[in-house]
């Protein structure tokens, strides 16, 4: 048996999820040959370093690459708006995914493989990427994969009642990054100074973000305050371009940038994609998580510490039944002055 693991994605923020599924499946498995395949130089280096403590894994690698001319000459131009590179791929390496008994993915657009071509044969696994809980992870889509792998019962159960996903089809096998945990928590040279430090990671999607309407506030509190540190680490879209469209909602935001002011501030450690930001680094390090929208948290939460989420749209989430028990509401007006 033959089985691909697809990193396919402009951010190395999805490696993490399904590389632990595909180093146990080699150690339990031998017989099974384990192949990551990969799209840019940049997933290929997060692969290298989550590998590097496992030389002796039997493991092939494969890189895939745009063939078509055509596709070389629109990749440059609509790559900045849109993720054209992401979909097309598909097309251009058909023979690399027909040579697959099964493909373990971390996103939906491999569904391309069987609505657009064809490969009927093909069982794609879905991993998902975090534990989030937002509607659109609970679409329809995910009852086309032949099996959904999930990190606990609260998922399952969503996917059932609301994707209409088979029960038979669901397996729950855990938060696979937390195979990644390091033995001690890291520590951050800025945290030497004793404070304790928040780490604020607001989400890209404009319609759920704190980013867009408070995010300069929150830095510029910070950067004031002789209280606390701050990790300023927002998920890894946010930045990748310079307006972020809204999938669920018709429109698009623009991201702004980090004041110099904010990256020269001693207590303040901005992180806008590197490996540390998607390796729970940050979220093992803080002593206090503060975001929105981002399944961050639930990495966060592997040591309980407190949380504060910002809503400074007023969203009514008290009414929302997908609202986990843990959500404290924080709103724009409710943000203190500084500490002196």
């Amino acid at each position: 048996m033959k089985v691909g693991f697809l990193y396919n994605h402009d951010q190395i923020h999805q490696v993490a999820h399904s590389l632990p599924i595909a180093i146990a499946m080699t150690r339990e498995f031998p017989d099974v040959e384990v192949v990551l395949a990969t799209t840019t130089d940049k997933l290929d280096a997060a692969v290298d370093q989550l590998l590097g403590t496992e030389p002796s894994l039997h493991i092939t690698r494969v890189r895939l690459h745009l063939k078509s001319a055509l596709r070389h000459v629109l990749s440059p131009l609509l790559n900045p708006f849109v993720p054209f590179d992401k979909a097309a791929i598909y097309g251009d390496n058909l023979a690399f995914f027909r040579s697959l008994d099964a493909l373990v993915v971390t996103e939906k657009t491999s569904l391309l493989l069987k609505s657009r071509y064809g490969l009927d044969t093909l069982k794609l696994i879905h991993c998902r990427h975090g534990a989030g809980d937002r509607a659109i992870d609970f679409n329809a889509e995910s009852a086309r994969f032949d099996q959904v792998l999930v990190s606990g019962s609260k998922i399952r159960d969503r996917l059932i009642v609301e994707a209409h996903v088979p029960a038979e089809r669901i397996n729950i096998v855990g938060y696979p990054k937390f195979d990644l945990l390091p033995t001690t928590p890291p520590r951050l040279s800025l945290q030497a100074n004793g404070r304790p430090t928040v780490l604020y990671t607001p989400h890209p999607a404009p319609h759920l973000s704190s980013w867009y309407t408070l995010g300069q506030q929150v830095l510029r509190y910070f950067r004031d305050s002789t209280r606390y540190n701050l990790i300023f680490a927002p998920h890894v879209m946010l930045f990748q371009r310079r307006w972020v469209p809204c999938l669920e909602r018709l429109g698009a935001q623009r991201v702004g940038r980090v004041p110099q002011d904010i990256l020269d501030c001693p207590h303040i450690h901005v992180d806008i994609g590197s490996q540390a930001s998607t390796d729970m680094t940050y979220t093992q390090a803080a002593d206090i998580y503060l975001g929105d929208a981002s399944s961050q948290v639930y990495e966060f939460l592997q040591r309980p510490r407190p949380c504060v989420f910002l809503n400074p749209k007023h969203l009514d989430w008290r009414a929302q039944p997908r609202t986990s028990q843990f959500t404290a509401q924080f709103s724009n007006s409710y943000l203190p002055a500084p500490s002196t």
